[in-house]
This record gives structure tokens, sequence and C-alpha cells, in this order.
């Protein structure tokens, strides 16, 4: 009845004068003893883009509650996220509840996974953002179209960060007792869902690009062995946060406040991102992954001990 007719476990239940509990246990039973075998058929034209094994083998390594693979390789090009935005924005959709906070950091992969979230297809009350995006000049980061896009398409309220990423240690303190920055940041350190780009130490990151660090502050995070960062908060191989002049500097919500999300969604992947992203699993900042092929196998090869 279940399989064959599709039938519902509440109508077999009423059919066969059971409980739901009892009918949800006689079909679990039956696979159980291999009285039903489920056989899955990729097409032909689909073959080569399902990667179930790496994906199990990514969850099991690094403790994911989620992977997902897709097999168009990122190139680090605004227009090379689109596979990740895709296959990032179905787990948004599957995860978020309606009383949720969704909060994310700027940048090319959550722009990609705004625009292809489609409308109507899940909820949430809040969208906010994460980390300030201001800079000494007209860099364009995505913030405002990702964060009006997601809450129109969530159907939620947007808040805003209206801060510099970066500035005075005094600033920044003043910024945090701010009531309205204080509380967007709060919103951000209790958001259910937070979803993230990354980004490597080097000049071809965003935060070079744009002008929020310059070369001496690459050199000290250099020498003090980061790899990357998430929000504009740098972290090393094994995803500790590292000590800069940056820390104190910097406007957005912290690595702790990620590593105690219910869910982190990192979306990434190329090769000039492999060690940032390898940190930032070792250091348990995403619960859910979404990258390329070529990644996950580096990702796989990689030493548990933390050589390369």
């Amino acid at each position: 009845m279940y399989h064959l007719e599709g039938a519902t476990q509440a109508e077999i239940a009423a059919r066969l004068g059971v409980s739901r509990p009892t009918a949800g246990r006689l079909v679990a039973r039956a696979r159980a003893q291999g009285l039903v075998r489920i056989d899955i058929h990729v097409p032909p034209h689909l073959q080569g883009t399902v990667h179930a094994d790496i994906e199990r083998d990514l969850e099991e390594r690094f403790g994911l509650s989620e992977a997902l693979v897709v097999s168009d390789v990122t190139d680090g090009t605004p227009t090379g996220y689109g596979a990740l935005g895709r296959a990032a924005a179905t787990v948004v959709t599957r995860r978020l509840q309606p009383a949720h906070t969704l909060g994310f950091t700027w940048g090319p992969e959550t722009v990609a996974v705004a625009q292809a979230l489609p409308a109507r297809s899940a909820r949430c009350t809040q969208v906010v953002q994460l980390d300030g995006s201001m800079s000494s000049i007209g860099y364009q980061t995505g913030v405002d179209y990702t964060l009006g896009h997601c809450a129109e398409q969530l159907q939620a309220g947007p808040i805003r960060l209206n801060a510099p990423l970066y500035a005075d240690p005094a600033t920044v303190r003043a910024l945090e007792n701010d009531s309205v920055i204080s509380r967007a940041l709060d919103s951000g350190r209790d958001a259910d869902m937070m979803m993230f780009g990354l980004g490597p130490v080097s000049t071809s990151t965003t935060l070079f690009e744009g002008s929020f660090i310059d070369s001496a502050v690459l050199d000290e995070l250099h020498d003090l062995g980061a790899v990357g960062e998430i929000g504009g908060r740098f972290f090393d191989s094994n995803g500790a946060d590292v000590a800069s002049s940056l820390v104190a500097r910097t406007v957005s919500v912290g690595l702790d406040a990620i590593r105690r999300c219910a869910t982190t969604l990192l979306v990434s992947g190329g090769p000039k991102k492999h060690e940032a992203i390898l940190g930032a699993l070792r250091g348990g900042l995403a619960k859910v992954i979404v990258t390329d092929v070529e990644c996950a196998r580096w990702l796989l090869e990689q030493k548990e001990d933390g050589a390369k």
C-alpha cells in the first residue's frame, strides 16, 4: 500500500485498523527485513552529477550534518558561484522554519544564494546582516541585494548592520554601544541559521580588492598563520581565531557565535579557497557545506592531524 499504491501511513492505519505509529513501524520493518528494497537509477544525462559517496565521506570526516557537492567547478568569478548558490538555496528552503532568523555575511557566494531563492518556497521571521560593509571606497559588496532579496523571497523583516567592517577600536566600542547597531549584532548572534562564504588571505580576496585591508595587514595575518576569514574575522589552519590587530577593529558577529549557531551553512569552492575551507571545517565553523567536487576531493585527501 505504501510503496506501490502511494498510500500515506495515516491512510494505511485507517484501512488496517491500527495506529499511525504502528503503520510506520510496519513500513520500516519491511525494509529492515529485506521485503522492500529501494534502488535509485540515475538517468544517463545526469551521471557524474550525483556525488553521494563523496558527500557521505565529507560528513563523516568533518562531523557535518550535511554536505552537498556540485559538479561545476567554482572559478572564483561572480558568475562562477551560480551552481553553488542554487544548491545552497535548496538547503536554506529545506531547513528554515517560520520562526527562524537567517543571518548572512556579504560576498559573491551569498549573492548567488539570494539570486537562486525561489519566491515563497520557505519563510522566516528576520534576515539579518552579520558583518559591516561600509568602506572608504564605493566597493559593491552585494549586501543590499542579498538582504533585500532574501527578505522578500522569505517574507521576512530585514535587519541592516549600518556600520563599517573595520574601524578604530574606540569607534568600534562606540558602535557596539549604539542602540541600533547593538540590536542588529544581537540579532545576528542569536540567528537560527547563518550562511556565509569565506575568503583566503591574499590580494585576490574581496577584502583586499575593496580596500578593507592593505598589504601590511596581509603580511601580519600571514605571519600569524591565518588561512581564511568569515565576516572579516580571521582563523588559522585549525579554525582557531587569529589574534591580529584587526580583532579590536572588527564590526561583525564573532566566530564563537558562528560555532554556537544551530545551523551554519558554508558556501564556497575553488582552488584559491581550499586551505580556508579546510580550516573552517576543522574549527567547527560549518555544520553544512555546499562546495564543488574538486574541492570536496581535495578536502578528503588532507590528513586529519592538520599536516599539509
